[in-house]
């Protein structure tokens, strides 16, 4: 007995919420003729607010054009970093192959960074310019 009665009163609580749904839409839509929209104006004020906010997610998004545009500038300049020290790893292989087979490369280096002398040698080292900071060997 008490299934029946709460599958009644089920019923009529869906039938009460239905029948003020359409109350409700029935107002809306009285209110919308009162002042003179019609469906099709209020279906496209929606449409154009739905069409206006897609295109600002696509423009400013977090995905959007303009971090886009901003992660192609980012890799732009990762790329000319990545040829540089590319370059530079080269030029640096070449000065360790040539420090490893070539004797006068050795010594124009020993020469440069150390300061040595082959025998009968003099270097004379000259003051800086005034005003500028001395070296330290």
């Amino acid at each position: 007995m008490t299934r029946v009665f709460s599958v009644v009163v089920l019923k009529k609580m869906a039938k009460s919420a239905t029948t003020r749904k359409e109350s409700l839409l029935a107002s809306v839509t009285r209110r919308w003729q009162e002042h003179g929209l019609g469906w099709r104006k209020v279906a496209t004020v929606a449409a154009a607010v739905v069409a206006m906010g897609l295109g600002y997610h696509v423009m400013f998004g977090q995905n959007g054009l303009t971090a886009y545009e901003q992660k192609r500038q980012e890799a732009r300049a990762l790329n000319r970093q990545l040829q540089s020290l590319q370059r530079e790893n080269e030029l640096l292989k070449n000065h360790v192959d040539r420090l490893q087979s070539d004797p006068n490369a050795i010594e124009h280096q020993a020469r440069e960074e150390l300061h040595y002398t082959r025998p009968g040698e003099v270097i004379y080292t000259m003051p800086d310019a005034p005003g500028k900071p001395a070296k330290t060997p």
